[in-house]
């Protein structure tokens, strides 16, 4: 087993461990296991362990026993969200374990599929290269078994010391488990990455519905108890912060596999207990980007805008006015490719703010006659792969209008409707900014105009969009007429059976 690094840095690789395996595919004890490596000695009260389950999909684990898994869920703060999908990324582990570590999405990390072919790590490196830059005298740890994530810089790089065997997931997770509470019981580490690949594995081989699935679930669950016992076992326990995040880069179709489009593929979660962490909070707005945010935010580590981040730690909610409609979301009406019981869509705005639709086209698709409000699940399973599922960010539920989908039933007329905001005061300022998340597919003649509204009068457009923008915040600066107290902005769309516009996190700025 070579070993490589002077100084702080130390590297043990194997190739992998033997072990006797049961008939389900998960394993028995190995019969070699590496030696436990040396770790600097860690400089924090503050410490994280982040465990990564590959290909775990959430809604599986109520299936299973999962004891620490579910402890977690009731003692910490559980979201769930979707992926993207191509052309972004592919549903698979390079783009997904890529968007954890760096804490951005795939249009910016730049890997797209397991070739990592486009990768931007230098850009955007992962979150222990970047604790490695900001804080060198923290202790890093990584372990993986599905060694790409080496290989390609993915994870491990920053790291003090770090394990990476090959995929031979049902002998070498129980080797890195058996390791890391080595590690966690009689060293002192700062910051851990865990990686657990059977789940997956499991997942391709027998499905995510199948029985050898849910008991992966809980060998692996089995592994992370061991490793809150080890950390609630160290002599220093009683004086540090531990927080503790399990998350995973995909899900699985019931069949076995991923790549694809699918609801079931797309299922990811971010879970997490410790300091400043609600117990049982079910967040709406939480997306895969937002570990390493929290990871930062639990070393007390503020991140330089420079970093380009798009996550946000778990325990920060959205103020988006949107998301104050959660509770009266509705199911399908028209849409029959939404199951009946995902509640996912209004029409009536929230409170402040109204929709025109006095332009707008008779019959159509009931849900989308003029501006909406829904949720990624709900409106990205109107029709797969139109692109919908790239609207990554947008959190919780956003607004959409939808020409497209308006017109898959009979209509006459064009789609022509207008979302107002409420005003906002601009007394003695000279500029108003407006910030907001879009997502606009361009076709044919359709328009999407941005228009400000002083003191009620007379709309003026600041602001058109004639070609794609995929996904992407935006900020608008407008100068204050001489004499005008108030303002409010109108957003609006027309189109004949073309494509869509999606806002999201909308904040109004006067100065």
């Amino acid at each position: 087993m070579p070993i490589a690094g002077i100084s702080r840095r130390t590297v043990l690789a194997a190739a992998g461990a033997t072990a006797a395996v049961a008939a389900t595919g998960l394993a028995t004890a190995p019969a070699a296991r590496a030696a436990t490596p040396t770790l600097p000695d860690g400089t924090s009260k503050d410490k994280v362990l982040v465990v990564g389950m590959d290909g775990l999909r959430h809604d599986r684990i109520d299936a299973a026993k999962a004891p620490h898994l579910k402890s977690l869920m009731a003692n910490g703060t559980y979201g769930r969200s979707l992926l993207y999908a191509n052309p972004m990324a592919a549903t698979s582990s390079g783009p997904g374990w890529s968007t954890i570590s760096t804490g951005v999405w795939p249009d910016k990390h730049g890997v797209k599929d397991n070739t990592f072919t486009g990768k931007n790590y230098a850009r955007y490196p992962g979150f222990l290269a970047r604790l490695h830059q900001v804080r060198p005298e923290l202790s890093l740890f990584a372990a993986v078994d599905w060694p790409e994530l080496d290989t390609h810089g993915t994870v491990t790089p920053g790291a003090d010391a770090k394990l990476v065997y090959n995929n031979d997931y049902a002998v070498n997770d129980l080797v890195i488990a058996d390791i890391t509470e080595d590690i966690l019981r009689h060293q002192n580490p700062d910051v851990l990455f865990v990686y657990f690949g059977e789940t997956d594995e499991i997942g391709h081989n027998h499905g995510a519905a199948s029985p050898e699935y849910t008991a992966a679930i809980d060998v692996q669950d089995g592994y992370l108890g061991r490793l809150l016992t080890a950390i609630k076992a160290r002599p220093s326990y009683a004086t540090e912060r531990w927080t503790v995040i399990v998350t995973t880069d995909h899900g699985h179709t019931d069949g076995g596999g991923h790549g694809g489009s699918s609801i079931e593929e797309r299922r990811t979660f971010v879970l997490a207990q410790g300091p400043g962490i609600a117990a049982g909070a079910r967040p709406i707005d939480t997306r895969l980007v937002d570990v390493a945010a929290t990871v930062f935010h639990q070393l007390g580590i503020t991140p330089a805008a420079s970093w380009g981040l798009d996550g946000k730690p778990v325990q920060e909610r959205s103020t988006d006015p949107f998301d104050s409609l959660h509770g009266s979301l509705t199911g399908r009406v028209d849409e029959t490719g939404i199951p009946a019981g995902v509640l996912g869509f209004t029409r009536t705005a929230p409170s402040g703010w109204s929709v025109i639709n006095n332009a707008m086209g008779t019959g159509g698709m009931t849900e989308w006659r003029g501006w909406s409000f829904a949720t990624d699940e709900f409106w990205s399973r109107t029709q797969r792969d139109q692109s919908r599922e790239l609207n990554v960010r947008a959190r919780g539920v956003f607004a959409v209008a939808d020409s497209d989908e308006w017109a898959d039933k009979t209509f006459s007329g064009t789609y022509d409707s207008t979302l107002v905001t409420p005003a906002y005061g601009v007394s003695g300022a000279t500029r108003v900014t407006l910030d907001f998340t879009t997502f606009y597919r361009q076709e044919g003649s359709q328009t999407a105009q941005i228009q400000a509204v002083f003191n009620g009068g007379t709309p003026t457009v600041v602001k058109s969009y004639t070609s794609d923008v995929i996904s992407q915040p935006q900020s608008l600066d407008v100068a204050v007429p001489a004499g005008a107290s108030s303002v409010s902005f109108r957003f609006r769309y027309t189109g004949s059976n073309n494509w869509y516009w999606v806002i999201d996190g909308v904040k109004v700025t006067a100065s």
